[in-house]
């Protein structure tokens, strides 16, 4: 008996070719995302994203695989998050219409669009935290603009319609970091080269909460009881301290050499799920607490 060979038609034959250019191009495109600096790391609300602030936009990694947001490719500095939304300072994108410098600026649809918020044409706030429940906003300021009139930790209640200056008694170091508290807008934690100093007033007075190693990040988890701190002295650590008690526990990195954690961030959706940034721009993920880690970017090239 001959064998008849079957030929799809060539409607089916396009159809086949088409998804086949998709799949390629999808790969390729997921391949190809890479960030020359890393400015911030936050997971979208429903922990179905992790998005990391680069140089222009937002590199996003989700369903195991990295994409450029369509966004505006903004170079985003100083960028949080909360429950309702990111907030970033830094430069416009090209041909954005926007003024340099953004000041703070807002988005509430997942980095589709942004607003302005205050200061825009003034002031670039590399250090920049949210408390993730309550939308208070603390900003470092290193130089003087039109609500601030000196330097230094000056938090808003309002989107920057007023500013407040930290009076930051007990703290007189260049700061390194900002975190707050995700439920209490008065709890704020510093870093610097001398260590990590609390606030429960507004930053007002500051206590020591530990000394010896330059904290390089600091990031309060959303259990509101235990701040996350990176630091390196020859090696890089990760430490998980209890601020009201000050009970500390180290916690395993992932192999990493001549590198160190330069942001924290943590599933909304899924709290025992962190991910780390690094100041090589390699990126983690640990499902289990710090047990185990998985890494998805290598030297600011997605995997």
């Amino acid at each position: 008996m001959k064998r008849i060979r079957y030929a799809p038609p060539l409607v089916l034959r396009a159809a086949l070719a088409t998804l086949a250019l998709i799949a390629y191009i999808g790969t390729t495109a997921a391949q190809s995302v890479t960030f020359p600096h890393v400015h911030g790391l936050t997971y979208s609300a429903d922990g179905k994203r992790l998005i990391v602030a680069v140089h222009d936009g937002m590199a996003v990694y989700g369903a195991g695989r990295w994409s450029k947001d369509p966004g505006p490719r903004h170079d985003f500095m100083g960028f949080s998050a909360t429950k309702d939304g990111f907030y970033s300072s830094g430069h416009p994108a090209p041909g954005s219409g926007l003024v340099n410098p953004l000041g703070v600026i807002r988005s509430t649809d997942g980095g589709k669009s942004w607003v302005k918020l205050s200061l825009e044409g003034e002031s670039d706030f590399h250090l920049l935290a949210t408390s993730y429940g309550t939308n208070v906003i603390y900003v470092y300021n290193p130089e003087t603009n039109s609500k601030m009139k000196t330097p230094g930790i000056y938090y808003t209640l309002n989107s920057g319609f007023v500013w407040n200056r930290a009076k930051a008694s007990g703290f007189s170091d260049q700061p390194t970091s900002l975190a707050v508290h995700p439920s209490d807008p008065k709890v704020v934690a510093v870093g610097a080269k001398s260590g990590l100093y609390l606030s429960t007033d507004s930053g007002d007075s500051f206590r020591t909460m530990a000394t010896g190693d330059q904290v390089l990040t600091a990031f309060f988890d959303l259990d509101g009881t235990h701040l996350l701190l990176s630091s390196y002295a020859g090696a890089p650590a990760l430490v998980r301290v209890n601020w009201k008690t000050g009970a500390k526990r180290s916690l395993t990195l992932p192999p990493m050499a001549r590198d160190a954690v330069a942001y924290i961030a943590q599933n909304p959706a899924n709290k025992i799920e962190y991910a780390i940034a690094t100041f090589e721009r390699s990126v983690y993920v640990t499902p289990d607490g710090g047990g185990t880690w998985r890494q998805i970017a290598r030297n600011g090239r997605g995997l």
